[in-house]
């Protein structure tokens, strides 16, 4: 998985865009740097380029704290005052649905400002001290604001300050305009890293839990989240974005992105250059790409199965027997597997009889794992009377020939290996 992240940050190609020079502090941000983070249900992590670079969250932050107000207020008082319809605007866009006076969804400005009033707290403070404790709880560690970015911002927030008070001359807004709005700001300065974006991602995917059990979102309130940011995260862009990537996603104009795969993972780039609609440009590439290679997209036909894959030992081999269906997130599982078989030339036995259907991503996945073990030493054998990897290869790209089978090939090194591996 690494390798093909850093494969995926190769192939990018060059960055058109600009920095958000419109904020002092994001126009110093450094253009060249790039990101990716793949964050599995149960916590495992893989990155590549920067992966450690910190930058504010901006706008990503609005549908977690969209799901905060919804979690203290009700769903229904909230889209009272919010709704949930596709403006087709800009993220900073006046846009407010004539008869009721409701932004037109909680990922534009006015009504992520709209959202930030609705969180429960005593004063300013303390909304966005709330704000920042469900952060850090999604992320999995404290996260911080950066002072320097907020006091920045601020100084630049006229716009957002005139959509805090049409808000409340309409009635939307509760609390004091100036008050939210330096709310909102800090809520848009947090910290963060494509490591911790990947991970508050994976816990939308998960139905709201993260990787330790935590219940942090009630699942309601997160399906609520990801049908909006579905049709509304990408402001604008929102119908390309479906159509060519297809799942639920946020920008921000520091220059990350994160995406949400239901029930299997959360992605999250970064890369300050922007385009016209204020995404970062090489993260948009690279979702994309990552749909046409993953098979991300919501829309896609998916055969329902649930795999398995299990270590044996036996005979002197260790055995990995893998059932049902593969796609990419069984495959990133049984390649974790393979992972942990330790350096040397003990045989491994790769048993596929189990498994009938392989998508594309998932067969090539699998391909890459018997290589890695074969360059670790192993004496790797296959078995796959379904020809579930078609004319598997081992490291050396040379053929596992044998007598064929269903399809599939029976290693001749090991012509035994079935009654081997089933004892």
């Amino acid at each position: 998985m690494i390798d093909y992240l850093h494969l995926l940050l190769e192939s990018v190609g060059e960055d058109a865009g600009e920095v958000a020079s419109y904020i002092p502090e994001l126009a110093n941000a450094d253009p060249d740097r790039l990101a990716v983070a793949v964050a599995t249900l149960d916590g495992e992590v893989y990155v590549a380029g920067d992966a450690d670079t910190e930058f504010t969250i901006q706008s990503i932050s609005k549908p977690f704290t969209y799901a905060l107000a919804i979690a203290d207020q009700g769903l229904d008082a909230v889209l009272e005052r919010i709704d949930v319809e596709p403006s087709g605007d800009a993220f900073n866009e006046i846009s407010l649905d004539p008869d009721t006076g409701r932004p037109r969804n909680p990922m534009i400005n006015a009504g992520a400002i709209a959202s930030h009033a609705l969180v429960s707290g005593d004063d300013a403070d303390a909304r966005v001290e709330r704000i920042l404790d469900l952060y850090s709880r999604l992320a999995g560690r404290r996260l911080s604001i950066a002072e320097d970015v907020f006091e920045s911002e601020l100084s630049e927030a006229d716009r957002n300050m005139a959509l805090a008070y049409m808000l409340r001359t309409v009635k939307t807004l509760k609390g004091d305009p100036a008050d939210v709005v330096r709310g909102y700001t800090r809520q848009c300065s947090v910290s963060v890293t494509v490591r911790d974006l990947a991970r508050m991602a994976s816990v939308l995917a998960a139905g709201g839990k993260t990787p330790d059990g935590d219940q942090v979102l009630d699942p309601a309130v997160n399906l609520q989240v990801l049908s909006v940011m579905a049709t509304c995260g990408m402001y604008n862009s929102a119908g390309d974005w479906l159509t060519s990537v297809g799942i639920p996603a946020k920008s921000g104009v520091a220059g990350g992105l994160m995406g949400v795969l239901p029930g299997q993972v959360g992605i999250a780039v970064f890369s300050p250059r922007l385009d016209a609609h204020g995404n970062s440009t090489r993260g948009v590439r690279m979702f994309e790409r990552m749909n046409h290679d993953l098979g991300l997209h919501l829309m896609a036909p998916v055969e329902s199965a649930h795999s398995v894959s299990r270590r044996l030992v036996r005979e002197s081999a260790a055995v990995h027997e893998i059932s049902g269906d593969l796609h990419f997130i069984e495959a990133e599982r049984v390649l974790r597997g393979f992972a942990q078989e330790p350096v040397g030339d003990t045989p491994v036995v790769v048993d596929l009889d189990r498994v009938h259907r392989a998508n594309d991503i998932a067969r090539r996945m699998l391909l890459e794992g018997i290589r890695r073990l074969y360059i670790d030493g192993h004496d790797v054998r296959i078995v796959d009377p379904w020809g579930v990897l078609g004319t598997a290869e081992t490291g050396s790209g040379e053929l596992v020939r044998g007598e064929q089978a269903h399809g599939g090939y029976v290693p001749a090194a090991f012509p035994d290996v079935a009654s081997a591996v089933r004892g």
